[in-house]
């Protein structure tokens, strides 16, 4: 059996976070496992409270799984505090998995803050030496590199200037670009490849950013190699969108349960 592992917080209203998390790798054919980092007062109308698990007892659900069950990959979501960030990276460095996705959240779908200034520059130094891919947005892009990021040569020098932050690769996802398309770019010391597809106007977004890095996560755990994992990820999220209904009255959640191919 294929299994991943998230470390991410909750979304109560089930479309993003570790709840996302869990039905995207069911989608995809894993057994999915997870360590919650917080937990959020959220909704498709926006997060309205957070109450960060502590550091310690992040660790201790840590262990707990890697003491007894096989990690095939896994993906890191809302890690909000410096502390909780070095108790992860201090655990995955002693303690490698196979392979890491590290999706550097930094705003809900909704513009609500999911981590505090202090916490960016850790999940850096700690975290992105031990990704196998890390896969910001164009924001978090912007916020990690200090500058805009407008149009395609952009988006390329900056994946590849986040590659040298010490990720293995990286993917730098467009959905909040402007275009027909929309183009995510693919970073590894191979050289750049780009991603690209008609852009879908929709409210139904809400968890598309999680559910893209959990994709990846669940087929790198199913042992595809990265192109290939991108592609299907990005084709679940894809179908997620496509075959959503309205849920809730703000940002919709996509369809988990109808993305699988």
């Amino acid at each position: 059996m294929f299994t991943a592992l998230t470390i991410a917080g909750s979304d109560p209203s089930g479309g993003a976070g570790i709840q996302g998390d869990l039905k995207t790798f069911s989608g995809h054919g894993v057994y999915g496992m997870a360590v919650i980092t917080a937990l959020t007062v959220q909704n498709t109308r926006g997060v309205t409270g957070v109450h960060d698990v502590p550091a310690d007892f992040v660790r201790e659900q840590l262990e707990a799984v890697l003491d007894d069950m096989p990690v095939g990959a896994a993906k890191t979501g809302m890690l909000s505090v410096p502390a909780t960030i070095h108790a992860i990276a201090t655990v995955l460095a002693q303690r490698p998995v196979p392979h890491l996705v590290v999706d550097p959240v930094m705003v809900a779908t909704s513009g609500d803050a999911l981590i505090r200034d202090d916490a960016v520059a850790v999940v850096v130094e700690r975290l992105f030496p031990l990704a196998s891919v890390v896969t910001p947005n164009l924001p978090e892009a912007a916020r990690l590199l200090g500058r805009a990021i407008e149009g395609e040569d952009a988006m390329r020098a900056s994946a590849r200037d986040l590659l040298a932050l010490g990720p293995r690769a990286v993917l730098l996802k467009g959905g909040h670009g402007a275009g027909a398309e929309v183009v995510d770019f693919l970073a590894t010391e191979d050289g750049t490849r780009a991603f690209r597809g008609a852009r879908i106007e929709t409210p139904h977004t809400h968890g598309t950013g999680c559910a893209l890095a959990a994709g990846l996560a669940a087929q790198l755990a199913r042992g595809a190699e990265l192109p290939d994992a991108v592609a299907a990820a990005r084709a679940f999220v894809r179908r997620g969108i496509e075959r959503a209904v309205a849920l809730g009255g703000g940002a919709n959640p996509l369809n988990h349960l109808e993305a699988g191919a």
